[in-house]
């Protein structure tokens, strides 16, 4: 009988490491973002939505899986500034993909002033599967960018 609830307890344990090592994946579903500030949203009904207050893309580039945004816009100090990054959800059937994204501002603060700031989004919910890279093209900025992965 100790013999049998030895087994059954060691088995029941080995099930519980098991599982708890499942739950710790980096899977790219599981919303990691790594070294970003934020997640890239991708919904076409967002995308079609947007409503942004006013911002100028001073500088944009990509590092590692992160979009780096310096953005310009008036307020008392930017500190209380929101952010989100939309994709619109279609690829473009070209090589390389190309995929379409928005900058939402969201700007309560009445001031005058001008300040930049600067924010990352994480790219890996816009990659294509079957592909290491894509054509980014964000609304407001002249230029595309370019992916790889």
């Amino acid at each position: 009988m100790k013999k049998s609830l030895k087994t059954i307890l060691l088995a029941i344990v080995m099930l519980l490491c098991f599982v708890n090592m499942t739950c710790e994946s980096d899977d790219d579903s599981s919303g990691y973002m790594g070294d970003c500030d934020q997640n890239t949203v991708v919904d076409s009904d967002t995308y079609k939505n947007l409503e942004t207050d006013h911002f100028t893309i001073i500088n944009a580039e990509i590092t590692g899986d992160c979009l780096n945004l310096e953005i310009g816009a008036s307020g008392c100090d930017g500190s209380t500034w929101r952010f989100s990054l939309v994709d619109s959800g279609a690829v473009a059937e070209s090589f390389p993909e190309q995929r379409y994204l928005k900058l939402q501002l969201l700007n309560e603060e009445l001031c005058l002033a001008y300040f930049t700031k600067t924010i990352s989004f994480d790219l890996m919910p816009v990659r294509v599967s079957g592909s290491n890279e894509i054509i980014l093209h964000v609304e407001g900025l002249e230029t595309s960018l370019n992916y790889k992965y």
